[in-house]
């Protein structure tokens, strides 16, 4: 007797209960014309730039918190149910949701949903190491590249609630300037860290945008994606490379495990060589909500001022917080 895959009738089982879903509220009524319009961001940097310019006008939740890795993440029934009564999802596209990506097109037949990612030209985007049909989706790396999907949140709210367009736009114009500073402070600081020590290796290729940006060779243990393995072989090349060339920091990530980088310190070790870590970085997630690294601004001034003084460079100690927050 023929069964159904357990990944086959897990996909069947969620595309079951959003149908159920879908069908009980009826065309439409999701969307409430008064009160704060719902929306519904995968990642934690998604749901900040909708609720940097919706301000008080929207309420966002975010499926992916602090620490989830957006690769392997599969909806649960709870996301489901959050989805299919917001007024608006936004997700990230680019094949960064991976596992999401079935559930996001079909949901997209029946609801507002925007790949907001999806709006940056192909000609701004790198490729993707693992498959060759698609993009690296890590653009948020990089400031520039990050206003183009500021941009995508806007224009997705706008469609959303027309009538509050104006706010909508005077907030993101707002926080584009942010990004613009962010930008020009990030440029800065890594500009002074000296040319033979720009090598960024962390856990995964997640800085590939970075390092186009500000002049830096990036490796990571694993690919683009935390799905890929990293074999034997290349942590032996890599704790050669850092011997090799006396590369002294690497970093850890706060949606990686950091065993293999562990494993590259250690094996660098018994061949003489000291190698620290010179910080934790934010990859695929921002910060605990709440606090500064839980904003993108907070997330992207973290890393930079982090790389920038273990790699030698000047930088000051509470990066450009001190600065964003004395004009507030």
């Amino acid at each position: 007797m023929f069964r159904t895959p357990p990944s086959k009738r897990r996909f069947l089982g969620l595309a079951a209960v959003l149908a159920a879903f879908v069908g009980l509220m009826g065309p439409g009524s999701a969307i409430a014309q008064s009160g704060s319009l719902k929306v519904v961001a995968t990642t934690g940097m998604i749901a900040d730039a909708a609720r940097q310019i919706g301000g008080d006008l929207v309420e966002v939740k975010a499926l992916m918190g602090p620490g989830v890795d957006p690769h392997a993440y599969r909806q649960t029934r709870t996301d489901i149910v959050a989805m299919t009564q917001a007024d608006l999802v936004l997700w990230h596209g680019l094949y960064l949701e991976a596992q999401m990506e079935g559930f996001m097109h079909d949901l997209a037949k029946r609801r507002k949903v925007v790949a907001v990612a999806e709006a940056l030209p192909r000609n701004m985007l790198l490729a993707h190491d693992d498959y060759a049909d698609k993009f690296d989706p890590h653009v948020w790396m990089n400031p520039n590249l990050w206003s183009h999907v500021v941009s995508a949140v806007r224009d997705a709210l706008i469609t959303a609630r027309p009538e509050a367009k104006a706010t909508f736009e005077t907030n993101a114009a707002a926080h584009l300037k942010d990004l613009t500073e962010l930008a020009d402070y990030t440029t800065r600081i890594l500009s002074t860290i000296p040319a033979e020590s720009r090598v960024l290796l962390t856990a995964h290729d997640a800085f590939n945008y970075f390092g186009v940006a500000y002049g830096f060779e990036v490796l990571g243990i694993q690919g683009i994606s935390t799905e890929s393995e990293a074999g034997l072989n290349r942590v032996s090349e890599l704790v050669e490379m850092l011997v090799s060339r006396r590369i002294r920091a690497v970093f850890v990530e706060s949606s990686v495990s950091d065993r293999n980088i562990r494993a590259l310190i250690e094996g660098a070790a018994a061949k003489g060589h000291t190698v620290t870590i010179g910080g934790e970085l934010f990859s695929d997630a921002m910060g605990e909500q709440g606090t500064y690294e839980g904003t993108y601004l907070g997330m992207i001034d973290h890393n930079a001022t982090t790389i920038a003084r273990a790699l030698g460079g000047e930088a000051p100690e509470r990066g450009m917080r001190g600065a964003l927050t004395a004009r507030r």
